[in-house]
């Protein structure tokens, strides 16, 4: 056996268990999905559909999902920014604030939130007052897609504003752009593929938030709410429409993601 042959197999069994191992954490994730779509056989998918609390619940998902996610854009990007050019006394502690919600289990976050915005809350009996609803309606819906979903936006942008070099914006202040200019002309364009990244994270996780969804706001109905009632009232077979429709919804925001490129990892300062 020659050197270059010994040291191609030595290289590609050296591979081998980690790449069994990878494997088997492949198979066990996709099994899942070719389970869930031989389910579809056994349901009108199509009918169940066009039913009106199907469309209903998509419609009120799309809707709310894409408010949170303009809402948790226009707050988050200029908060990411921040995080990536300054450093501040607490910052480590703010960054630690900002992932919380990520790592929180939803029915907390649903829990904190009914603390905090809840009708009989300070906030909530003020906002009650002059005839807003911050729970139980659209608004309560929003609040708990956003608490949990607005990480993923700051988190990316942070990492695609911490990767531009600085030294591009000095020279923009040298030619006389405000900061204010430097961060539209120089630092979103530079920072693009990582915030249409966060923001398209952002939008399928509001899409897909249920814990602290029901929490807040169990009517009107999202899609993740109308699953659970579906599969209440008829088992793992009536959820298989509406479940398709989000899961077509995730795909589509998957090939978002690849088309805008990778999402970069978080670069500290």
């Amino acid at each position: 056996m020659s050197t270059y042959t010994r040291t191609t197999w030595t290289a590609r069994s050296t591979l081998l268990v980690p790449a069994l191992l990878g494997g088997l954490l492949l198979v066990y994730v996709a099994v899942p999905f070719v389970a869930f779509l031989a389910r579809t056989g056994t349901a009108d998918v199509f009918a169940r559909l066009v039913e009106p609390q199907a469309r209903i619940a998509i419609r009120n998902s799309l809707l709310t999902a894409t408010t949170s996610t303009i809402v948790a854009t226009v707050l988050g990007v200029p908060l990411a920014y921040v995080l990536a050019r300054r450093s501040f006394p607490g910052k480590r502690l703010l960054e630690g604030l900002i992932i919380l919600p990520l790592v929180l289990p939803p029915v907390v976050a649903g829990a904190m939130l009914l603390t905090a915005f809840g009708r009989f809350t300070p906030i909530g009996a003020t906002a009650y007052a002059v005839g807003i609803e911050l729970t139980g309606s659209f608004i309560g819906i929003v609040l708990a897609q956003t608490f949990v979903a607005a990480p993923f936006v700051v988190v990316t942008a942070r990492a695609g504003f911490g990767a531009i070099d600085e030294r591009l914006e000095r020279a923009s202040r040298s030619l006389g752009y405000t900061a204010l200019g430097t961060f539209r002309h120089v630092a979103l364009p530079l920072a693009r593929g990582a915030i249409l990244a966060g923001v398209t994270l952002t939008f399928a996780r509001a899409m897909g938030e249920f814990g602290a969804t029901y929490m807040v706001a169990s009517n009107p109905r999202t899609m993740p709410t109308r699953i659970w009632v579906d599969f209440i009232n008829g088992g793992i077979d009536a959820v298989v429409p509406v479940g398709l429709a989000l899961l077509a919804v995730t795909l589509a925001v998957l090939a978002v993601v690849q088309r805008v490129g990778r999402v970069p990892t978080v670069i500290d300062r």
